[in-house]
């Protein structure tokens, strides 16, 4: 675990406006998303919000060890059995689909990230139940943000949330600290024990990022182009995300609009 780094009330403020423009580039996307529409119309949505309000994309040209090509988009589109990492491509969607779209933003060198779920035309029951506990784990989450507690207890009301609705958590993947860079330390689980893990305290800034599989299963594979993350089972995912702050007054959530 590397040094956690700590923001003012001040720099919090400056965080609070990266994720602004992830929450209306958010907007953007799914008001572009329809039946027939491509995804990277999405991707042309987003990318015009974020670029008229100044600010740059910390996910275009991104190029972690693991991947083979930089990510050749702002935003990560990610369709019915992709978890995430999607790259928005001429691929049209469907009725039916459940579509996940997670976005970052750099403003004034702060950053912010943030990601929805939603169905496009005829929603299947089960996939709203799916995304709507998506939002509930990432409820429980931010709620269990708060000075004085831990990591392991915002992982446990991730985890908890998600295993009662009977959903799978693709092992492995976490929130992440957030603040000049879009990955800090620490890294925040998605499932774990409460009471341990690292103290929270003012001024920490956490992305909260619960993924859930729709039949409860863990298991998931790299599609061939490197970036997309697919269900093992080819169950349908969903992915809900936050840029929080941890605040002697509570947890603030810094993406919203």
């Amino acid at each position: 675990m590397g040094m956690v780094k700590i923001k003012s009330d001040t720099q919090m403020d400056a965080m609070r406006e990266a994720g602004r423009v992830v929450a209306h580039a958010l907007a953007a996307a799914r008001n572009a998303a329809g039946v027939g529409v491509e995804l990277r119309a999405l991707d042309a949505a987003a990318r015009d919000v974020l670029f008229k309000a100044g600010a740059t994309s910390p996910f275009l040209d991104y190029h972690p060890d693991f991947a083979p090509v930089p990510f050749p988009a702002t935003a990560c589109v990610s369709v019915n059995d992709a978890i995430v990492h999607g790259i928005p491509d001429d691929y049209r969607l469907r009725d039916g689909d459940l579509v996940s779209v997670d976005y970052g933003a750099i403003l004034d060198g702060w950053a912010g990230d943030s990601a929805i779920s939603f169905t496009v035309g005829r929603a299947r029951p089960e996939d709203v139940r799916l995304v709507e506990t998506a939002f509930r784990a990432l409820d429980a989450g931010i709620a269990a943000a708060v000075v004085g507690g831990r990591i392991g207890d915002i992982a446990h009301a991730i985890g908890t949330v998600c295993r009662s609705a009977g959903y799978g958590i693709p092992d492995g993947f976490a929130g992440h600290g957030i603040g000049r860079d879009m990955h800090e330390d620490p890294g925040v689980p998605n499932e774990g024990r409460a009471g341990r893990g690292m103290v929270l305290r003012h001024g920490m800034v956490l992305a909260i990022e619960p993924m859930v599989i729709g039949d409860g299963s863990d298991g998931y594979y790299p599609a061939a182009d490197g970036w997309t993350l697919r269900t093992l089972s080819g169950a349908r995912a969903a992915h809900a995300e936050h840029t929080v702050a941890v605040t002697d007054a509570g947890p603030r959530v810094l993406t919203l609009p």
